[in-house]
């Protein structure tokens, strides 16, 4: 065993040190039963190194499962970055991509996760050209880990007079907020630019350029965080989500490479792939990476999503285990 490994990590080395300290005691305790001469003390001596390797093994138990459940926690964070994005269709696009941020964050609630928005930009319909919320909560990402795509819905707009059905589609991408990032970003692949928040928040906000946006330049990614008060804090907002993105990046990349069927799989999580329609006037949702179809609009837009989320997670859970 690498007593090490366990002292390097914060969450195990005073259970590291402890257990060093347990184990030194029993090899005290051995060697005074090789050399102690009367047979009661050296029965006495044995009988104590067994019990210390006991709690030692306890020791290292606990250690383990330490190390596991941040494993998990890596895997599965409780914390993410929602991003809702209009797409193909004007203004019902906008407002479908509100719809879409509203039924993440009413699901939220129920599920009792705390919801914050980083940033928006809404249009002249009062939807969202895009946005960007901020939700921490047990379990949140392994959740909604598979809403990543191109959302479609399919109705009468209320501003058709015709009646015409119309077709339009908003961008989901769920980004998990990982604890361990090991990317460095050097001061000169960073820019950054300071404006004034056009959110609530009263005159000081307006006043103040406290909204932050960097770009890093390498990839071409950009970020903005407009919700908070103070610029410092929008820019730590900012630079977490940043980091966030260039990891998931990189971990998209590596998938890839050791991946040669990647494009070929159903449901690759990618941003532009079409995963799920929401017909209104047949009140029918269907995700099309499973082809399985719910008649439960009106109550999924408010938030009920567990069935939905459920048969998509099995389907990728079964389709895991056969590969």
């Amino acid at each position: 065993m690498d007593i090490q490994y366990y002292k390097d990590n914060q969450k195990t080395r005073f259970f590291a040190e402890q257990y060093e300290q347990l184990l030194n005691r029993k090899a005290d305790s051995l060697k005074m039963s090789e050399t102690e001469e009367d047979p009661s003390m050296k029965e006495m001596a044995l009988q104590e190194s067994v019990e210390l390797q006991d709690q030692a093994d306890q020791m290292k138990k606990q250690m383990d499962e330490i190390l596991e459940e941040e494993k998990a926690e890596d895997d599965f964070p409780n914390e993410i970055i929602l991003e809702v994005r209009a797409g193909a269709g004007g203004d019902e696009a906008s407002i479908f991509a509100y719809q879409l941020a509203e039924m993440y964050t009413r699901y939220s609630e129920k599920k009792g996760w705390q919801v914050s928005k980083v940033s928006e930009s809404t249009s002249e319909a009062g939807g969202y050209k895009e946005a960007t919320f901020e939700i921490h909560g047990k379990g949140v990402y392994k959740a909604l880990r598979f809403e990543t795509g191109v959302h479609r819905v399919q109705r009468v707009p209320a501003t058709e007079k015709q009646g015409r059905i119309h077709t339009s589609t908003a961008s989901v991408a769920i980004l998990p907020l990982r604890k361990k990032i090991n990317i460095v970003i050097k001061d000169d692949e960073l820019e950054v630019e300071f404006s004034r928040s056009g959110g609530a928040g009263g005159q000081n906000v307006n006043k103040v350029e406290t909204a932050v946006r960097l770009i890093h330049i390498p990839t071409g990614i950009d970020v903005r965080s407009t919700a908070q008060r103070s610029q410092q804090k929008n820019r730590e907002r900012a630079m977490s989500i940043l980091l966030s993105k260039l990891e998931q990046k990189r971990r998209e990349e590596e998938n890839a490479k050791y991946d040669a069927n990647r494009k070929d799989q159903v449901g690759t999580g990618a941003r532009s792939e079409k995963i799920r329609t929401y017909n209104y006037p047949q009140n029918r949702i269907t995700d099309h990476r499973i082809s399985k179809s719910w008649h439960t609009i009106e109550a999924t837009m408010v938030g009920e999503l567990d069935d939905i989320l459920s048969a998509v997670e099995d389907f990728f859970e079964q389709e895991k285990e056969t590969k």
